[in-house]
């Protein structure tokens, strides 16, 4: 098969949130389309999150490649179908179907399951050639001639990070330098939250790009932005020798490109990696503090306590680095008390932005498997696992009220004392994204209604108090 055109689609999600109005792509679309590209072949990437794609390219291509994610798999289905009823050989990947191969074959003529760093290339070489058979691609799931469904063996993890091209986002339609740019530098995490899918796609090892890897790539990219990094690994304080090191390495190479990360409460302990991370004009942290409540902390193995959540706020705050804390809400442990309790904590604290996520069970996690194996699942809308939508049976409270009282809770805390707040300090950033989340706090409450609606709940629930 001649193989010319390629393009790749990472689809929009299908509703707005708190933070959406600052879309951040994943990472494996761009770094994949940059080793095809690499290796010869005309690549685009489109990101509808970030500019509407060309579709006269993806439907002159050869061979449309789609990321999806759970939320945005019914869309990422759609599109397949219809690229493939037009003669395109469509290849799915993403952490969705490669926990539900089955289904994702019944849009796609492959899906790539895991990293597909390796995988990828040798599958469109098989399908350019064929001088190799299908069978000895590990990490690919397909039909054969009788309709069977194959599943490969999965592929190893890849070892050595250093190997990998740095992410051409020259290669992204419509991306811009004031764009925040996505860096990764680590995969894989050793903990285990029953929530997470994080350790399914990239193992319970970290594995990490070298000091000189990382600062040589962040060279790059601020020789092209004129906006910030934010750091997408699951703990970018992993090891945190190698992270000192990649701040000194900034620090004394003037790298000024300003940044986010995530990061666990353990940043705490170590002043010396705070001092380094605020010198280096780290911004924000984004830290999963996911409960207060220390029932579900245990619940979620989480692995950290609430004094240790109270020590890393005031310890990244006497550094001047602003805080994203991420709460995750709805475990059997807790009820309407923990999220107003939750919201209390957050004001107290001084956080300086929230986000409160309804406990999710997502395809590959465990608690997927318990929710699904108990008949807790709601449905299997997909593109309503989301984060932002009750889709399971909780044991403590009705689902109408796991679904209002985050929102309602999201409300109190982006408050108009909270804008007037950052206002009065002329921090006009912040006060705009008061602004910003109380508007989307209203139209997700107003949304709402009409998602419990369609429910089909047992009559007469009360909506939670819905106004």
């Amino acid at each position: 098969m001649r193989i010319e055109n390629i393009s790749f689609i990472e689809v929009k999600s299908p509703g707005a949130h708190i933070f959406s109005r600052f879309p951040i792509p994943r990472l494996g679309s761009i770094l994949l389309s940059t080793i095809l590209r690499d290796e010869g072949y005309n690549v685009r990437v489109f990101i509808e999150d970030i500019k509407e794609p060309d579709w006269s390219f993806i439907e002159n291509s050869d061979i449309v490649c789609i990321s999806t994610i759970t939320p945005t798999a019914i869309r990422a289905y759609e599109l397949a179908d219809r690229l493939r009823k037009s003669g395109i050989t469509v290849i799915i990947g993403g952490a969705h179907p490669s926990f539900l191969p089955e289904e994702a074959l019944e849009h796609a003529d492959y899906v790539v399951r895991g990293e597909g760093d390796y995988t990828l290339p040798e599958l469109i070489e098989y399908i350019k050639n064929a001088r190799h058979s299908v069978e000895t691609i590990h990490g690919i799931s397909y039909k054969d001639a009788s309709g069977n469904i194959i599943h490969n063996p999965s592929r190893p993890l890849l070892k050595d990070m250093d190997i990998l091209p740095e992410p051409d986002f020259s290669l992204v339609h419509g991306w811009k330098p004031t764009n925040v740019y996505p860096v990764s530098t680590s995969r894989g995490c050793p903990f285990d939250c029953k929530f997470c899918s994080v350790i399914q796609m990239f193992g319970r090892k970290y594995r990490f790009k070298s000091v000189d890897a990382t600062l040589k790539e962040l060279r790059h990219v601020a020789s092209v932005s004129k906006s910030t990094v934010f750091f997408v690994d699951d703990n970018f304080t992993a090891k945190k020798d190698r992270t000192k090191a990649i701040l000194k390495g900034m620090i004394d190479e003037g790298i000024k490109v300003g940044s986010s990360a995530q990061v666990r409460t353990d940043i705490a302990k170590d002043s010396e990696l705070l001092r380094l991370m605020a010198e280096a004009e780290c911004d924000i942290v984004y830290v999963g503090f996911e409960s207060i409540n220390p029932k579900t902390l245990e619940l979620y193995n989480k692995k950290q306590n609430v004094d240790e959540i109270v020590n890393c706020i005031k310890a990244v705050k006497d550094h001047g680095i602003r805080i994203h804390g991420m709460f995750v809400l709805g475990a059997d442990t807790d009820n309407v008390d923990t999220i107003k309790a939750t919201t209390d904590f957050a004001i107290k604290l001084n956080i300086d932005t929230i986000q409160f996520m309804i406990l999710t069970p997502l395809p590959g996690t465990p608690v997927f498997f318990e929710m699904r194996d108990s008949d807790r699942l709601l449905h299997t809308d997909w593109s309503k696992y989301d984060a932002h939508h009750v889709v399971f049976k909780p044991t403590t409270m009705n689902p109408e009220t796991l679904q209002i009282e985050p929102l309602k809770a999201m409300k109190r805390f982006y408050s108009w004392k909270y804008i007037l707040k950052h206002f009065i300090r002329l921090d006009f950033y912040y006060a705009a994204i008061g602004l910003y989340g109380k508007g989307a706090v209203k139209e997700a409450l107003d949304k709402a209604k009409a998602y419990l609606e369609t429910l089909e709940l047992t009559p007469g629930l009360s909506v939670c108090g819905y106004k």
